[in-house]
């Protein structure tokens, strides 16, 4: 606290050494333990998927963020740790994806540039940089998803994940699969 009262100064969020992963204090043989507690939860394959990750779209293309959800739910059920990441975190991923997705489709039929709305100018696509913007929103929930897998699988792990099918995903849209 400051001379004046006030909160301030301390140690920044995130500043520090980073935790290591549950298997990896497994494989130390420390003594380790979940860090969170799963809520007690009713035990089905996968949660309904709620209609907003299903609406139709107005291009009249399918939204694939319901495969996503799905996909992503499974991945984290192999691994016992789909009650430790909250299904609204899923739902962000997944719409994020598919945003992201349906930005690059746009971007992939109109080009990178675009007509200026009053000047007629050619000026950058919009679309490109709402596109970077889900990238970077998608990429940020994966990382909470998958920092709470590390810490929390006892297990090793290896293989695909959901974030890692985002690209086929993206290429199998463009071909209209």
């Amino acid at each position: 606290m400051a001379k004046d009262g006030s909160n301030r100064g301390g140690a920044r969020p995130g500043a520090g050494r980073k935790p290591k992963a549950l298997t990896e204090k497994i494989s130390e043989g420390k003594a380790a333990a979940v860090m969170m507690e799963p809520a007690e939860l009713e035990g089905v394959d996968v949660p309904p998927v709620k209609d907003f990750l299903k609406s139709p779209q107005k291009s009249g293309r399918e939204l694939v963020a319901e495969e996503v959800y799905n996909e992503t739910y499974t991945w984290l059920k192999a691994r016992g740790c789909e009650k430790l990441v909250t299904v609204q975190m899923v739902e962000q991923y997944a719409m994020s994806v598919s945003r992201w997705i349906q930005c690059e489709e746009i971007v992939s039929s109109t080009g990178f540039l675009a007509k200026h709305p009053t000047t007629g100018a050619a000026i950058a696509s919009p679309y490109v940089t709402m596109s970077q913007s889900y990238m970077k929103q998608t990429n940020y929930c994966w990382m909470q998803i998958y920092q709470i897998v590390k810490e929390n699988c006892s297990v090793e792990f290896q293989g695909n994940t959901p974030m890692d099918d985002t690209m086929e995903r993206l290429l199998r849209a463009r071909k209209g699969v």
